[in-house]
């Protein structure tokens, strides 16, 4: 896939931040998301790719937009799979909150695996880690062995979970372990990729939260060589102290994205550990996003500047 097509994601993951950035404390987050969904399907009918939304939004009417199934792009010549989320934390967005961010990956068809289950437990960690995780371990030991992969103390490591009470055995886990914590309240897609680019402060994501937010993670961390595992759960599981045999797989980045060649891109909505989130200006906005290349595993960081006297021409 051409490098400046990961550029033309950037636009369609701007467009809908800066879309659904203007309910920042509102309170109300459907329109935060309807809006961020309003502007990525514009924003996508510039990209010139036939594409095949695979991980979409929730389909909850007939005039539901980008959900799986969906056909987006302006047909060009390339056939690809798309994982999107137009507005992850709409709730968090509409609180005020951090974390809230637009994301979106393609690539070659049956680039990503389609899981049945709504929730995933998951660990995502950087490229020095990778190799070191598993989810089949007490969490002590993977703490030990992410600490000695980034030659460091467990003392020193930050993991960032999802501030839950199913969540409250692992906390003390992590506790007892001598980690550090940050307890998140929404964004464990925002906290993996955190935990897997430097100089963020967080160094694993560890816990159970959403399987689209845990297969887009799978897509972004591929580019870069970061590491992760997911175990799938059945349903409302949380409260079970052994899972079913079916469901005692673990998933690692290989089995959940079938390609190489995966291109993110995602755009700060509120500010979160490794994206600020958009800054409106009298004349404009500032939005800042990232940019993964899997082919060449380039990460890059992009400030845009926008201005509202000019009107954005998708084609």
């Amino acid at each position: 896939m051409d490098r400046n097509l990961a550029l033309e994601l950037v636009r369609v993951t701007e467009a809908a931040a800066l879309a659904s950035a203007r309910y920042f404390g509102k309170g109300n987050p459907a329109a935060a998301d309807q809006a961020a969904v309003a502007a990525m399907e514009l924003a996508m009918r510039g990209v010139k790719v036939n594409g095949r939304i695979i991980i979409g939004e929730e389909k909850i009417a007939d005039v539901s937009r980008l959900c799986s199934g969906d056909g987006v792009g302006a047909e060009g010549e390339l056939d690809v799979d798309v994982a999107l989320d137009c507005l992850e934390c709409a709730g968090a967005l509409a609180n005020g909150q951090p974390n809230a961010i637009s994301a979106i990956a393609i690539g070659e068809k049956d680039s990503f695996k389609k899981l049945g289950e709504p929730y995933m437990r998951k660990i995502a960690v950087g490229p020095e880690a990778a190799d070191c995780i598993d989810l089949k371990d007490s969490t002590f030991d993977n703490l030990v062995h992410i600490a000695e992969a980034k030659r460091t103390y467990v003392e020193n490591l930050t993991v960032s979970i999802l501030d839950r009470e199913r969540h409250r055995r692992l906390i003390d886990e992590v506790r007892e372990a001598g980690a550090r914590i940050e307890l998140i309240r929404d964004g464990d897609l925002a906290a993996s990729i955190a935990a897997a680019l430097p100089g963020t402060g967080v160094d694993v994501m560890m816990g159970i939260g959403g399987t689209k937010q845990g297969l887009i993670s799978a897509a972004a961390l591929s580019c870069i060589r970061g590491g992760f595992q997911a175990q799938v759960l059945p349903g409302e599981s949380f409260g079970l102290d052994k899972l079913p045999p079916d469901y005692e797989k673990i998933y690692s980045i290989q089995d959940l994205i079938g390609s190489s060649n995966i291109m993110f891109a995602a755009t700060g909505v509120s500010h979160s550990d490794f994206l600020d989130g958009v800054i409106f200006r009298p004349s404009g906005a500032v939005t800042n996003s990232v940019v993964f290349r899997g082919k060449s595993g380039t990460v890059r960081f992009l400030k845009t500047e926008h201005f509202f006297d000019k009107i954005p021409d998708y084609t």
